[in-house]
């Protein structure tokens, strides 16, 4: 207890330097659980980038490249789904819903994706969180369109606005006579839906109807009013999010999908593909944790450096505690004891900075990243990480207690000129 007081007005008698050190631990502690929690966020956000959706069917290729094109937008299909197969699918008395996925065409560098009304209700993401129209509403009519929130903020579009819908991804041939027209805005949702145009399946139809292997046919223009009359049944489409009637069956129906006789296809569980792409893609949590762990170590290293610092100045302090009767162990149990507090001071002080800066930032990072960050205690893994901060705040204090230890009285007392 007389070293606990002895440490404490050490400390106070020191207030300005010890209260730098406080910051700089306090503000490399913050720092380090900040970045656990963006990363812990992050990878939340990317497993719930679609939920309750049971399986993802497509051509036959590779979970993570049905996963990559269907749901984040990046890549092409090997092959399409013939609208048949797809409607045979679907009637299958396991399945719940179906939602047909069109994909191939652009617009200005963002996907264009054919897809029914039914969509906008079924995808979900973070968890079972429904898709909302920050303005208008979803497509009713052949050329309306309704546009992700990245899309509509970076081009400028407001509700009413017309578009042209280039073809393929990166192509100067445009569809230009057949034009949309802005009907809604989604809200932002930090998934690839921002940056996403969508439309109906029968315009993807409508907009090829004179095309052929990529250009337009040689005196074929279909108006628009002529192709309103026509049949646009897809014949294929990209892909299909699945959602079936008891979880139980989730495995039996991926199996018949997979072993479908009429032609090859591949259903994905769409959780199982994002562990395994997160596991390609995560390699940079771990930089992040090396670069705040390394932060952390430097802030310490600088309390290290104070206590060497002042024990010049503490010397006579030293021989004083000595000649009172001060066993060597005391005097180092002393100065490891003021890093202790330090440290441990820093710590609360780091979580309250931290926490204070969620709550303020949390609704402006998801608003404009859809990164959603829960204000939840500490985690075990956490609570271990601001453990080992204070054992090693008192590690580092052990090279300068080893130098008070080999202080000797006499050099303490003797009066340097």
């Amino acid at each position: 207890m007389i070293l606990l007081r002895l440490a404490f007005r050490s400390l106070l008698s020191r207030y300005v330097t010890v209260g730098l050190t406080i910051f700089a631990v306090a503000l490399s502690t913050a720092l380090f659980l900040g970045v656990e929690k963006v990363r812990t966020g992050a990878r939340a956000s990317f497993a719930d980038t679609i939920s309750s959706t049971d399986l993802i069917m497509g051509a036959r290729s590779g979970g993570v490249q049905l996963l990559l094109y269907s749901v984040f937008r990046i890549g092409n299909a090997t092959n399409n789904v013939s609208w048949d197969t797809f409607q045979e699918i679907a009637a299958r008395p396991e399945v719940a819903w179906a939602v047909p996925l069109s994909l191939g065409d652009s617009h200005r560098g963002f996907r264009v994706l054919g897809t029914t009304v039914d969509y906008f209700q079924r995808y979900k993401y973070r968890g079972g969180r429904a898709l909302a129209f920050a303005e208008g509403s979803q497509f009713s009519d052949l050329y309306d369109t309704v546009l992700g929130a990245d899309v509509a903020e970076r081009l400028g579009y407001r509700l009413g606005d017309h578009i042209v819908v280039a073809h393929g991804l990166a192509s100067f041939s445009e569809h230009a006579d057949k034009p949309f027209t802005v009907v809604g805005v989604l809200e932002k949702t930090g998934t690839p839906v921002d940056r996403t145009v969508f439309v109906s399946l029968e315009a993807i139809e409508a907009i090829h109807v004179d095309w052929q292997g990529g250009a337009q046919r040689p005196g074929a223009s279909a108006s628009q009013q002529d192709v309103r009359a026509m049949d646009l049944t897809p014949t294929a489409i990209t892909a299909a999010l699945i959602g079936v009637k008891s979880r139980i069956q989730v495995f039996a129906l991926q199996r018949a999908i997979n072993e479908f006789a009429k032609e090859p296809l591949l259903a994905v569980l769409p959780g199982v593909a994002l562990q395994e792409l997160w596991e390609i893609v995560g390699v940079a949590e771990t930089a992040l944790i090396g670069v705040s762990a390394i932060v952390v170590v430097t802030a310490l290293l600088g309390m290290a450096t104070m206590i060497f610092s002042s024990l010049n100045e503490r010397r006579r302090e030293m021989a004083i505690l000595r000649a009172v009767g001060a066993s060597p162990l005391a005097v180092v149990g002393l100065l490891m004891l003021e890093s202790v507090l330090i440290t441990a001071l820093a710590v609360v002080i780091g979580i309250g900075m931290l926490y204070a800066a969620l709550w303020i930032a949390r609704p402006l990072v998801d608003r404009a990243f859809g990164l959603y960050l829960p204000l939840t205690p500490p985690t075990a893994r956490e609570a271990c990480v601001l453990l080992a901060i204070v054992v090693l705040g008192a590690i580092v204090s052990l090279f300068p207690a080893a130098r008070a230890y080999r202080l000797s009285l006499a050099d303490g007392m003797t009066v340097r000129i």
